[in-house]
């Protein structure tokens, strides 16, 4: 496991476009795993400014998102819309071509990415260590499926909605044996709040920190500003 360190989400996040830039102008069919929340935003800003200066296309990718809440209450609430917000209306990709997680088939989402891997995976890390929607102690051979979330997670995302009331309570998330998957996966993690996960992260590998699991990846970078890396040994 790789690790880079940086004063600022930006800079974080400009390191982790170029990846995506790089992969997109080699192989402009490269299948992009997305995550939603405020971590990769700043990313999703880059790839848009890279599209608008014609440097790379989005018209033969194809992308997996990790998760979609359900049983929310408003369209704005969705992932989806999430995703066209601040990426999708965006670029010239065909919405064919993009993929969620589907509560009434969650088996055939691992089927259709077994049948078309993701090269480029992107994650967040929820303050308990949890990737996607997969909370802790969740099966690390776990394939996508229905969750509940924890009332931790429940909290940390309501900064979202108008009130914690309005938080859906439910999401099918892309497992972690999915996730694990990809070709490659880079991690972004910014602010205090997440130092103790990361700590957690390298610490070793244990379900009641799913994100661990990573350490078994071949593959994968730690994109961390200095205070999320602040309880970090030297390694």
């Amino acid at each position: 496991m790789k690790i880079v360190i940086r004063d600022t989400k930006e800079e974080l996040s400009s390191l982790i476009a170029e990846k995506f830039i790089k992969l997109l102008k080699k192989k402009p069919d490269a299948v992009l795993g997305l995550a939603t929340g405020s971590s990769p935003t700043v990313v999703y800003d880059d790839l848009i400014k890279a599209y608008q200066k014609k440097t790379i296309s989005f018209e033969e990718t194809s992308t997996f998102n990790l998760d979609e809440y359900l049983d929310y209450k408003h369209n704005q609430d969705s992932y989806w819309y999430f995703m066209d917000q601040h990426l999708f209306n965006h670029i010239n990709i065909n919405k064919k071509h993009v993929h969620f997680p589907n509560p009434k088939d969650p088996a055939g989402y691992d089927a259709l990415i077994e049948k078309t891997p993701v090269d480029l995976q992107i994650l967040g890390i929820g303050a308990d260590g949890h990737i996607g929607f997969n909370e802790p102690n969740t099966p690390f051979d776990e394939g996508t499926h229905i969750t509940s979330l924890t009332q931790r997670t429940i909290k940390d995302n309501s900064r979202f909605f108008p009130s914690i009331e309005d938080v859906p309570t439910k999401a099918i998330t892309m497992g972690l044996k999915t996730i694990m998957k990809a070709k490659e996966i880079v991690l972004i993690a910014t602010g205090n709040n997440k130092n103790e996960a990361i700590k957690k992260l390298l610490a070793k590998v244990d379900p009641s920190c799913p994100a661990s699991i990573l350490n078994n990846h071949p593959n994968t970078t730690l994109y961390l500003d200095k205070e999320a890396a602040k309880d970090i040994k030297e390694r």
